[in-house]
């Protein structure tokens, strides 16, 4: 099926046009300086030497005593004008250089020897001129061009061919439609009937830029195929043939003009040629070079193929760029032959999705996304424990957050399946590894413009080559492909990494191409990086990268500003993402701190924050400043951000912005378009991707998750009973489970016989994450966390029969593994574990029978502390309960191990027993030694009995466990209460400690 064009209304010639640039009177000013700089080094510095200075060398054959004469002074002034007169020769040689290649277009500069200064400079010059003589300037790096060149009027000079009726362009859009429908259909009666005729064949030849216009795979494709998407199968007819200069198309490889490229059987356009035979007026050496190019292809191959087809696993973009201004211009470049991603859980579970299971598809297939943000979720829900622990009054507090429910629920499955922390786990190890390695060889960071990542590599698209990686990692496809496998990088490299700076915080997600993820380095990005589409999904894509950036865990630390939307998006991040209301607010800020990063950047002697990164100089981490903005900025405000941003990413500042409409902004140096099918694109670049998107009901669902974690039943609340959700058992010998397992110290399961060897880890490990979730959990949910890089449908369905039939029934015949009328797993009541019981006589002993009868409290908590047998699940396998790390229960236990020894504590205080309390207590610290509360307690016991110096030698033990940072405010004031002479009293420890 030919693809619908994202936009509904649009001109009938679809090739992408940018809109020229205005120029202002300060382009026309840097200009004017430009060549009279470029005049006076090239022109004025010979003319003033020839006129002020004499020849420098000698009129005749220096003889020996000349040699051992003493230097005068005017010796001296020759030397010093023959070193000016080299400077001059190779200043006016890079000059050259770079003019050659500007008025030719074809490749990159070449490099003078020895003159990297002096080339810089010429090239900055030179550029600065093209700003203004150039009919199209494109000085965009890397993955973006600005774009910014004049619309081409004029019909490329091509080889003469045969017109077929009906191949003009389209005059209308549903003009176009139809025409590709129709080359669509004729695709599928080829199919059919047999290869494409000989005669048919068609071929086009590259032209020289004009100006500086440079064809691409791209633009070809929009003006012969009638949509640039189909570029690929223009690519697949050509790659790896020889062309006529001996070179071929590759991977991530410019095309260059006189190259030949085969064209799809439905390609039509007055400047193509038919077959050499049928093209008599075409030159007898182009004739020669299109029979020898037909004769090395394929014509039936892979690549002749609807207007529809998707861009396979080795499509290049084709976007031809030539090195312009200080750094190396590229196309968008993925890496050559990526390997097939093996099956992720995102991916593995995403096509599970359609069948009626409801979860969010934008966060399954966001990986990255999905590990930050549930990262941050869990850390939030365990401060809230903590505050609310000391916080508690009499040990009355919520245990846990509430369990979300309905859209809420469905976001937080999306966010357990798709979360992949391995993969941010790799990246950031792989990234500081990198820092580690350039800094050891005395090498500097290279500036990175995009990552393609994958599930077995990561590809680092760099702003121009920069010689040989370090090891392990290994040159890509392109000088500026830098490759490193996943398997080189070991697990425990991340303590080893601790103390380097992360050298690219600034990459983001954007969306994914035939399994590689696009991460575009917005820290890198020479000026603005423009967003435009419909509002919706504009809107989408800017809430992701703002999630994404403010939850990553491959940066140290970050300030991301969201300008007019994303408020609520603060209580991910609050220390790291800030809230702007207007671009006016953030204007007044911005430069400001740019002033501040130059000055501070000069005086460090820094040439950019990445130098900052590296070295000595790394504790400072010049932290990177990224700009989200959602409204339209007025013409004033446009102008402003595009003057502040010019050359701020040396400064490690990133800013997108968001357009109304599909008009691509004047001032942007990368352009990016939003569908409202989620296709994201830059099209004078070859570049399209299934965006990554965070839609606004996602995004109030996670933003709600994140409010939930703070909604705590506190000591003051209404309600002193547990939460809803909480799952209280029987604790009387009626009660008595059909399953008991035993999760706090060594995992073991009473009442089942145990299953089959080679399937006991898988069974034992599910059973494990559903008595930890007795609210239920979703089928795609165990089987993302039993298979972390992905399972099929069949064998998760297996593994759930299996269980079931393990588990059994109850008396009544009901199986113990059940689904719920939402989906989700759930157990029987009959299938308990100890920290159901565990809880269960906790609440019994403080709000039952307990809160009433002394007698029964000590014996409910002196039961409930004897369950503890050590940290949750001691013996599990290496390698596996990998999902613990999405989970509370590490935070929960202690604290609920905690309030059970501070219930007893207090019982036995009260009948004054201190040495049972000190015994309590101390049971409950090896499970829980951080917890400032116990220690307070035991000080309270060892005071109760009176034993000064039992009491000093404690204090002293808690000094050394403190270590610098010393004792805790409410423990010093404690101590001050309950021995006022403990600083003089307590030794040189204490004192410190004091």
């Amino acid at each position: 099926m030919a693809r619908t064009p994202s936009r509904a209304t649009g001109p009938a010639n679809r090739t992408p046009q940018p809109l020229p640039r205005r120029r202002t009177p300060g382009d026309f000013a840097k200009a004017f300086l430009a060549l009279l700089a470029l005049l006076g080094l090239v022109v004025g510095v010979p003319a003033a030497l020839a006129s002020f200075a004499d020849w420098p060398l000698p009129h005749r054959m220096p003889s020996l005593d000349m040699v051992q004469q003493q230097i005068s002074a005017n010796v001296f002034v020759r030397i010093l004008t023959l070193v000016v007169w080299l400077a001059w020769a190779q200043f006016t040689a890079c000059v050259l250089v770079e003019v050659k290649a500007a008025v030719s277009g074809v490749g990159l500069p070449s490099r003078v020897p020895g003159a990297g200064p002096s080339q810089l400079l010429a090239r900055q010059l030179i550029a600065a001129v093209l700003l203004i003589t150039a009919t199209a300037a494109s000085f965009a790096p890397g993955l973006g061009q600005q774009g910014q060149h004049i619309e081409n009027t004029s019909r490329p000079t091509v080889a003469a061919a045969q017109q077929l009726p009906g191949q003009q362009q389209a005059a209308t859009v549903a003009e176009a439609m139809q025409k590709q429908a129709a080359a669509q259909a004729h695709h599928a009666a080829e199919a059919q009937g047999g290869a494409v005729a000989e005669g048919a064949t068609k071929f086009y030849r590259i032209q020289p830029p004009e100006g500086r216009h440079h064809d691409s795979l791209w633009e070809v494709a929009e003006r012969h195929l009638g949509d640039g998407r189909r570029y690929h199968e223009i690519y697949q007819l050509n790659k790896d043939r020889v062309q006529p200069d001996g070179s071929k198309l590759s991977e991530a490889s410019l095309i260059r003009p006189g190259w030949i490229m085969e064209m799809p059987a439905d390609a039509h356009g007055g400047d193509l040629v038919e077959m050499a035979q049928q093209a008599p007026e075409v030159s007898p050496k182009l004739q020669q070079q299109i029979a020898e190019y037909a004769q090395s292809g394929d014509h039936a191959g892979p690549a002749q193929q609807g207007a529809g087809a998707r861009p396979g696993a080795d499509s290049a973009t084709g976007a031809g760029a030539q090195q312009q201004g200080p750094s190396a211009q590229q196309p968008a470049q993925r890496p050559a032959q990526p390997q097939a991603p093996q099956a992720a859980a995102p991916e593995a579970t995403a096509s599970s999705s359609h069948s009626g299971f409801g979860l969010s598809e934008a966060l399954i297939g966001a990986p990255l996304l999905a590990a930050g943000v549930l990262g941050a979720l869990g850390r939030r829900r365990r401060m809230a424990l903590w505050q609310s622990a000391m916080t508690a009054v009499a040990g009355r507090r919520g245990m846990e957050p509430p369990v979300p429910t309905g859209t809420d629920a469905d976001v937080h499955d999306a966010l357990l399946i798709g979360a992949d922390p391995q993969a941010v786990r790799f990246l950031d190890q792989a990234l500081r590894g990198l820092s580690a390695a350039l800094d050891a060889a005395n090498r500097p960071l290279p500036v990175v413009y995009a990552a393609w990542f994958t599930t077995t590599d990561l590809h680092l698209q760099l702003a121009q080559p920069s010689g040989e990686p370090p090891a392990p990692w290994q040159r890509g496809s392109d000088p500026a492909l830098w490759r490193l496998e996943r398997a080189a990088v070991p697990e425990d490299a991340r303590g080893a990494l601790a103390d380097v700076a992360a050298p690219y915080p600034g990459l983001v997600s954007l969306g994914t191409l035939d399994g590689a993820r696009l991460l575009l380095n917005l820290e890198a990005a020479p000026g603005l990086v423009s967003l435009s589409g419909p509002g919706g999904a504009r809107a989408a894509v800017l809430s992701s990268v703002a999630a994404e950036l403010a939850t990553n865990g491959w940066s140290d630390r970050m300030t991301v500003t969201v300008v007019g939307f994303g408020k609520e998006l603060g209580a991910l991040a609050p220390t790291r993402l800030r809230h702007l209301d207007s671009v006016a607010d953030l204007l007044d800020d911005l430069g400001a701190e740019i002033d501040r990063r130059r000055s501070a950047l000069g005086a460090a002697g820094h040439d950019s924050v990445l130098t900052g990164r590296t070295g000595p100089a790394q504790h400072t981490r010049w932290a990177p400043h990224l700009v989200m903005i959602a409204e339209t900025p007025d013409q004033a405000e446009a102008a402003a951000l595009v003057e502040l941003t010019a050359g701020a990413g040396k400064l490690g500042i990133g800013c997108l912005v968001g357009f109304e409409g599909s008009t691509q902004h004047l001032g942007a140096a990368w352009d990016l378009e939003i569908s409202e099918e989620g296709r994201l694109t830059a099209p004078l670049l070859g570049l399209e991707l299934t965006a990554q998107l965070l839609p606004a009901q996602v995004h109030d669902a996670v933003v709600r998750l994140f409010a939930s974690a703070d909604t705590m039943t506190g000591p003051d609340g209404d309600d002193p009973t547990p939460a809803p959700h909480a799952f209280l058992v029987d604790i009387t010998e009626q009660g008595r489970p059909a399953v008991y397992a035993r999760l706090v110290g060594t995992y073991e399961i009473i009442g089942l016989e145990a299953p089959d060897g080679e399937r006991s880890a898988l069974l034992h490990e599910a059973l494990a994450l559903l008595l930890l979730h007795r609210e239920g959990v979703h089928p795609l949910v165990l089987a993302s966390a039993m298979w972390p890089r992905g399972v099929t449908d069949e064998v998760r369905d297996a593994l759930l029969g299996r269980l079931r039939d393990w588990l059994g029934s109850d008396e009544d015949g009901s199986p113990r593994l059940r689904t719920d009328a939402g989906g989700r797993l759930t157990l029987a009541r009959s299938v308990v574990s100890d920290l159901d019981v565990l809880r269960s006589l906790h609440y019994e002993a403080t709000e039952g029978s307990g809160a009433r009868r002394a007698s029964v409290r000590e014996r409910l908590l002196t039961d409930a502390l004897g369950l503890v047998r050590g940290p949750l699940l001691a013996d599990r396998p290496e390698g596996r309960y990998g999902w613990l790390g999405h989970e509370i229960i590490d935070t929960q236990l202690p604290l609920l191990v905690a309030d059970v020894a501070l219930a007893l504590c207090a019982h036995h205080r009260e009948r004054e027993h201190p040495q049972k309390a000190i015994a309590t207590l101390r049971t409950a610290l090896a499970s829980s030694p951080a917890d400032e509360r116990l220690w307070n307690e035991l000080l309270r016991a060892t005071h109760d009995t009176g034993d000064r110096d039992a009491l000093l030698a404690l204090v002293s033990e808690l000094a050394a466990l403190s270590g610098p940072r010393g004792l805790p405010p409410r423990t010093v004031a404690l101590l001050d209460e309950l021995l006022p002479s403990w600083r003089g009293d307590g030794g040189p420890a204490a004192a410190s400690a004091g």
